[in-house]
């Protein structure tokens, strides 16, 4: 995981197992600085992350709920076609957030 405050961008990579939504309290209080930052475009680079279980799930939820009810700042979250779990759930999670900008790559 990388977090590049001056650029408002989180990277997360390769796979994340955690037990329990508890355990992912420090992703969650980094998104919620960042949030609490209200720059003009919060950037969300999952490309390299391969797996996340369903309690990572809920709190990429809560995230993105978070940033649309706020609307201070657009998101974008780059995604990969490697990885099936993303187009998945991020076309499910953009329901909650129509405005949410998904940025694919080029890979098949």
């Amino acid at each position: 995981m990388r977090y590049d405050l001056a650029n408002a961008t989180i990277c997360l990579q390769g796979g994340l197992r955690l037990e329990s939504v508890k355990e992912y309290d420090p992703i969650a209080q980094m998104f919620d600085q960042l949030i609490d930052l209200e720059p003009a475009v919060i950037t969300l680079n999952l490309r390299n992350l391969i797996f996340l279980n369903s309690s990572g799930i809920n709190i990429l939820s809560k995230f993105i709920i978070k940033v649309g009810r706020k609307k201070t700042s657009q998101l974008v979250v780059k995604v990969s076609q490697q990885h099936t779990w993303q187009s998945k759930v991020l076309r499910s999670l953009q329901r909650m957030m129509p405005t949410m900008q998904l940025e694919w790559d080029n890979s098949t």
